[in-house]
Parts: structure tokens; C-alpha cells; sequence
């Protein structure tokens, strides 16, 4: 027969032999080629996928950048006051007199002219000025108790020649009476809605003075009327003063550093409802303004310092206005504070020429910069936020543009907790929308961060024990015929797509769970129970059975037991709650502990997670165990070791980096699912372990999230940030886990 191969091998030509080596050889330069390049290629697509996540984060953290320029105007006069249009082309400049100009502020030119219709009378005088903080309508207050009230209204350079920037009067250009005893108006504010403009003035007695005037005049010939209400403030010595657009609160500063809050909802009896201290007592107030939405105020000092102030609750349940932080990277007295419209970010200027810029709920300065060497003492900034006209003591003006589109974000902001506004402390806290009409974002990661390893944590935990148990009794008991149908189907529960899972989880397993909630509890401990007598009646009682069953069929007696032992909780359950805790456990629980039980919760995010993650364990881990070399369990148990020593000494250590490998490739499924996690497990971004609370991870968030965010705003790009984070969580623990691995095969691997 031998020879007859050799004669065969003969008759092969020579030629067809090396045709086939060169295909052959051909066909393993192709496969390694091909294998190299799609490794070379996942390791691209994922370096660029990283690098585009930085790509969409970076811009958060540039610094805001500040370019300033003088306007020189052919027109010196005093500026008490600067005002801007809307698309920042024309400015206004007033003074103490009432003159002005619109001026272009690109041109850098005069475009009009205006004068305050002032009293005939030259011993009647200007005394003051104010701008309301939240509307167009300003007031000069008069020394014989009257006021001018006027709107400056804009228009574009390039508009038509004959619409040109001017001033209106909503209540009449003649001078409309504030006090009915005619004493000068030494300081003034106003607010205007659509039915009624009120305005709030301290004479030169120190009377406080409440007039409101009502917008639907009859007939332009008839001059407004007014109600007046009078406080005496003796012997307050008043600064500042601010109604809240509302016309509900007015606050008032004193030359002793306290803030004065009366109520004036009821404006024909005012109450003063709160008196604080706002300032050290080495230092007077010198600014004082509100934050966009006016629930906060801020206070600046003659030391330099800016403080904030909103109202909190105390024990009594009653707003008591609070200084919630402090800004020091100033020095010299502040001169005026500028709040932005629509963001809780403010400017302030002091007497050494310097411009601050201000995050107020991030507790962030983002630019201190020194435009003149001379005091600032009027300011402007544009509605957007990203202009601003600033005055000197000399009467030059600075025109800032503002690049800071990102104020919001700082690592404070992220990770720190933070002093909301209408909160009765710092808190951790992800909203990314808000309901009222001054947006105040809360962009804290922590609590998506903590929801993603609660959410890891309860599914590992009910998925691990299942899945490594089971690897281990079908690749080390049970027999080959049942293992090679089992193995199969276990394998095959993790192409079940995880938006099915997450919708029966949700609808379905979320309801049973909260009626069944004690069975729940009690199944684990029954099982216990009647496995353990199971194996002792198996081991002792029923000796003569395993002599009939082939091993690793011990399942087939053992399940019946298990599903029965589970209607057996079942049927526990209703009779137990009732008995133990007063019917309901849920309540109970929540009555005696104060733990609250939300219907979608950890647990069954535990459950539909851990059923996901199952079959990845369960698959990978019983290769590595199925994979151990048979000699040495075989020279184990020859060597008198018991199966199960055997199985706890050789077979889980020499298979240990693959159960491990198994572990944390389950680990990185569960860190990054979404859909179940997002259809049962509540939504709701909150840090408590408690397992009857929900959760929201990274992942759902973004998936939540991403198909509202502005294509470029802070929102867009903290979730980007977001996923970036959960990409270096995911690497980092791959590569640790593949680190381990490596250690835990080069220790085994001479067993």
C-alpha cells in the first residue's frame, strides 16, 4: 500500500504541485493582508471617532475673548448714561442735563441730536436717572418732584433716510408729577408693562414714593394720572434702588450696607418684609442690580467684591434673601453692574479702568481686563450679550465685542454641586430644559454618571452568579449531548434586540414586580432551601436514582422543583404582605424608612440588563472553562482530589482570564445599553442607590437628548462630552481588564 502511494504521488506532475503551493501560499498572503488591514482599519475608525468627540468638545473650553475699541465722537459732553440697539449699530449717549446724540458706532459719527424736553423754569433741575433692567423705558427725575418719562427708540444706519433714531414719550412729553409735595427726586427707578407704568422714588426727605400711572390715556391732550403711596425712610440714607419687573418687590440699598426688601404687591400699603446686611462692615455698597430673571441679586461693594443674593427658605418656610457666593478678582470699588437678558452672566466695571465678566451660577470668573487706566462709570451691554459700551471719567467711549459663547460650562458646573436659584442648597442636578422664561441650565454629569454604574451595578450583580454558575455546570457536569443543545440556545437569548427587552420590561415585568414585590424577596431563600434538600436527598436518600441517570441530567429532576419553589412565592406573597406588612410593602417600606418605590426602578433595569448580559458571560466563560485541558482535571482527580476541588483549584483558575475576560466584556455591554435602560428605568437623573428609585445613564441621556440640542450649543456639545466620557470609561476599563487578563494567564498558564 505504501509503495502504491509513493506510485500515485509519482504519477502527480511537478507542475500542478507548484501551481497549488503558489495558490495556496497566495491564498495566506490575501487572509493576512485582509486580517491586518480590517484590524488596521477598526483602530483608525475608532482613533477617529475619538478625535471627533474632541473635535465637538474642545470649543468648550476656550477661554472668553474680549476686543475693545474707543469711539471717537466729534461731540464732548458728561455721560451719565449709554445705550445701544439691538443689532449694535447705533448708540445713545445722555447726560446729566438731558442733551444726547444716537451716534453710529461703526462710523464712528454723529447721526442726531436729541434734548429732553426740560422745565422752562432754570431753578428746576435734573436730579437723577434711571433705566429700567428689563425694558426699553427710562425716567430723569426733576428737583421739583416730576419726572420725565421716555423711550429711545433705534433704527438701523442703513434704513430709510426719513426713519431716524428718536425719542418718544409713552406718557406725554410734559414733565409728569412723582411727589405730591414736590421735594427733588434724588434717586429713581421705573418699570412698564402693557396696562400701567410704576415708578419708585426717594426724595430729598427721605420719603419713599410709589406712583403708578395707567398706559391707556384718553385723548393725547389729557395728562396722565397718577396713585401715589409715601413711606418715610427716616433715617435711611438710600443708594440704589430696583423694582423687579414684576412690580411686586422693591429693594432699596443704604449708605450702612443693608438691603431694605419691601413688598408692594399691595401697593397701597407697602411692607417692609426683610432688612440684611449685604456688605462687611468696612465697606458700603456702591452697585447694585439684578441677575436675568431677577430672583438673584447682586451686590458690589466699595472693596471690590461681588456678592450674590436670592431667596431661601427657612425653617419656617418662609424666602429669606441669602448670600449664596462671592467674587474677589476685583480691587477697586465697583462702579456699576451690567446683567446680561437671557443668561446669568453679569459685567462689572470699577474706578481703575477694569472690566469684569461673570458667570453667577457656575461661581465663575471667565475675564477680568483693563480698558482705560481711568474710572468706568457707565456701561451698556446689547441684548445678545456679546457687545458692550463702557464710559470713563473722561467721557471716552469703549465699544467691547464678546466672544463667550460657553459661559455656562466649567468643571464646577460638571462634576462640584451648585447653588441653584429657587434651591435650599447645592445640589447635584442635570436639566437641560426649564419651563420658565429665564433659562438657568443645570449641567451636572454626576447624577448620569452615578445612574450609569447604579445601572451597571444591579445588572452585573443579578447577571454574574447566573451566568458563570451556569458556564460551569454545562461546561463541567452536565453531559455532552445536553450541552451541545443547551449551550446553543442560552447563546442565542443575546440576539433578542434590547428594544423588545426594554418595552416587556417596562409594560409588562415593571407592573408584576411591584404587585409581587415580596416573592421577589422570598424566592431566593426558598431556593436555597429546597436545593439544599434537594442535594441531600439526592446525595443520601435517594441513593438508588443516580444509578439510573446518566450524569449531568440531575437538571431535569431539579427544574420542576425550581418552578414550583417560584409559584410557591407567588402564591406567598399576597397571604405574607398582608400579614407582615399591613397589605402593602411598598408603603411600608416608604412609611418606615422613607424610601419612596417607583414602578420603573433598579431593579428591573437589574433584571432586563442582567438577561442581556447572560448569554455574553455565560458563552465566553464556558469556552474558557470547556477549553481547560483535560489531563489536568483528569490528573486531578486521579491524584484523589474530589470533582469540586478539582473544579475550585485547577478549572476556575486555569480558566480564570477567560471568566474574567467574560466579566468585563459583560461589563462594557452593560455600561453603554440604552433602550432598556431608557424605556424602564424611570428617567430620571437623580443620585440615590436606593434600587426601588430609577436612574438615567450617560447613554440614555444622549439618546434622549442629542434630537433637541442645538447643532453648536453648550447643550449639543455636553452631550458630545458626555459620550466622550463614556467612551475613555469604556477603553479604560477594556484596557485594564485586558491588563489583568494577561497577568492572570501568565500566572496560570504552568498549571
Amino acid at each position: 500500500m505504501i509503495s502504491n502511494s509513493r506510485d500515485k504521488a509519482h504519477l502527480i506532475p511537478p507542475s500542478f504541485t507548484t501551481k497549488f503551493s503558489r495558490w495556496r501560499i497566495f491564498k495566506d498572503k490575501l487572509a493576512r493582508y485582509y486580517i491586518v488591514f480590517g484590524g488596521i482599519s477598526i483602530i483608525v475608525i475608532v482613533t477617529l471617532i475619538f478625535f471627533y468627540l474632541l473635535y465637538i468638545v474642545t470649543p468648550l473650553f476656550y477661554a472668553p475673548q474680549i476686543k475693545f475699541k474707543e469711539v471717537h465722537l466729534d461731540y464732548p459732553q458728561t455721560i451719565s448714561y449709554l445705550g445701544m440697539s439691538e443689532d449694535n449699530a447705533i448708540g445713545l449717549q445722555l447726560n446729566n442735563q438731558g442733551q444726547g446724540a444716537f451716534f453710529s458706532i461703526k462710523n464712528e459719527e454723529i447721526l442726531k441730536k436729541i434734548q429732553i424736553p426740560a422745565p422752562k423754569n432754570i431753578e428746576i433741575k435734573i436730579t437723577s436717572f434711571a433705566a429700567s433692567h428689563t425694558s426699553k423705558i427710562s425716567i430723569y427725575g426733576l428737583s421739583n418732584g416730576k419726572g420725565i418719562i421716555f423711550y429711545p427708540n433705534y433704527t438701523t444706519i442703513d434704513a430709510d433716510s426719513n426713519n431716524t433714531p428718536e425719542i418718544t414719550y409713552p406718557l406725554g412729553p410734559v414733565p409728569i408729577q412723582i411727589d405730591p409735595e414736590y421735594r427733588s427726586l434724588n434717586l429713581v427707578d421705573i418699570q412698564a408693562d402693557k396696562e400701567q407704568v410704576i415708578v419708585a422714588a426717594v426724595t430729598e426727605d427721605s420719603r419713599l414714593v410709589l406712583t403708578y400711572f395707567s398706559q391707556h390715556l384718553n385723548g393725547l391732550d389729557r395728562a396722565p394720572t397718577g396713585v401715589t403711596t409715601v413711606i418715610d425712610l427716616n433715617p435711611l440714607i438710600v443708594t440704589h434702588i430696583i423694582i423687579n419687573s414684576l412690580q411686586q418687590v422693591l429693594y432699596l440699598a443704604d449708605s450702612q450696607g443693608y438691603l431694605n426688601i419691601y413688598q408692594i404687591k399691595e401697593w397701597e400699603n407697602p411692607q417692609l418684609i426683610q432688612r440684611v446686611r449685604a456688605v462687611p462692615e468696612d465697606s458700603k455698597i456702591t452697585a447694585f442690580a439684578s441677575l436675568a430673571g431677577e430672583i438673584s441679586f447682586l451686590v458690589g461693594d466699595s472693596l471690590g467684591q461681588i456678592s450674590q443674593w436670592f431667596p431661601v427658605k427657612n425653617n419656617d418656610n418662609q424666602p429669606v434673601l441669602s448670600k449664596i457666593r462671592v467674587f474677589n478678582d476685583q480691587h477697586a470699588p465697583i462702579q456699576a453692574i451690567i446683567s446680561a437678558y437671557k443668561r446669568k452672566v453679569f459685567f462689572t466695571i470699577d474706578t481703575q479702568g477694569y472690566i469684569g465678566l461673570y458667570h453667577a451660577t457656575g461661581h465663575k470668573t471667565l475675564k477680568v481686563i483693563q480698558i482705560t487706566h481711568l474710572p468706568l462709570k457707565s456701561a451698556h451691554l446689547s441684548l445678545k450679550g456679546d457687545r458692550l459700551l463702557a464710559a470713563d471719567s473722561k467721557n471716552r467711549i469703549f465699544f467691547l465685542d464678546i466672544d463667550n459663547p460657553y459661559p455656562e460650562f466649567s468643571w464646577q458646573s460638571l462634576w462640584g454641586k451648585i447653588w441653584y436659584e429657587d434651591r435650599q442648597a447645592p445640589e447635584f442636578i442635570w436639566q437641560s430644559s426649564s419651563t420658565s422664561n429665564i433659562f438657568e441650565p443645570k449641567f451636572s454629569l454626576t447624577p448620569l454618571l452615578f445612574g450609569t454604574f447604579k445601572a451597571v451595578f444591579y445588572a452585573m450583580i443579578f447577571s454574574i452568579p447566573i451566568a458563570i454558575m451556569a458556564a460551569i455546570y454545562v461546561a463541567y457536569f452536565m453531559g455532552a449531548k445536553m450541552r451541545r443543545a443547551i449551550k446553543p440556545a442560552i447563546e442565542t437569548m443575546a440576539a433578542l434586540p434590547t428594544v423588545i427587552l426594554g418595552l416587556v420590561a417596562g409594560i409588562w415585568l415593571a407592573p408584576i414586580v411591584e404587585e409581587n414585590l415580596l416573592s421577589l424577596f422570598i424566592f431566593p431563600l426558598l431556593l436555597v432551601i429546597t436545593i439544599l434538600i434537594f442535594a441531600y436527598y439526592w446525595q443520601y436518600r435517594f441513593t438508588w436514582l443516580p444509578q439510573w441517570i446518566q450524569n449531568g441530567w440531575e437538571i431535569f429532576f431539579l427544574v420542576p422543583i425550581i418552578v414550583g419553589v417560584g409559584f410557591l412565592a407567588l402564591s406567598l406573597n399576597k397571604p405574607l404582605e398582608t400579614i407582615l406588612f399591613n397589605g402593602d410593602i411598598s408603603q411600608w417600606i416608604s412609611s418606615h424608612f422613607g424610601i419612596l418605590y417607583n414602578q420603573r426602578n433598579a431593579l428591573i433595569i437589574g433584571i432586563a440588563m442582567g438577561f442581556t448580559t447572560i448569554p455574553l458571560i455565560f458563552s465566553i466563560s464556558e469556552d474558557a472553562i470547556f477549553s481547560v485541558p483535560k489531563h489536568l482535571t483528569t490528573g486531578s482527580l486521579a491524584l484523589g482530589a474530589t470533582p469540586w476541588q478539582t473544579l475550585i483549584r485547577v478549572v476556575l483558575l486555569t480558566a480564570s482570564p477567560g471568566i474574567f475576560s467574560a466579566i468585563m466584556i459583560g461589563f462594557g455591554r452593560t455600561i453603554g445599553e440604552t433602550m432598556i435602560v431608557l424605556m424602564a428605568a424611570g428617567n430620571t437623573p437623580i443620585m440615590d442607590f436606593n434600587p426601588f428609585q430609577g436612574m438615567r445613564t450617560l447613554s440614555a441621556n444622549i439618546a434622549v437628548e442629542i434630537p433637541e440640542a442645538e447643532v453648536g450649543s453648550i447643550h449639543y456639545r455636553i452631550l458630545f462630552l458626555a459620550a466622550l466620557l463614556l467612551f475613555i470609561i469604556t477603553f479604560t476599563f477594556n484596557t485594564l481588564a485586558e491588563i489583568v487578563r494577561q497577568k492572570l494567564r501568565a500566572r496560570y498558564s504552568t498549571l
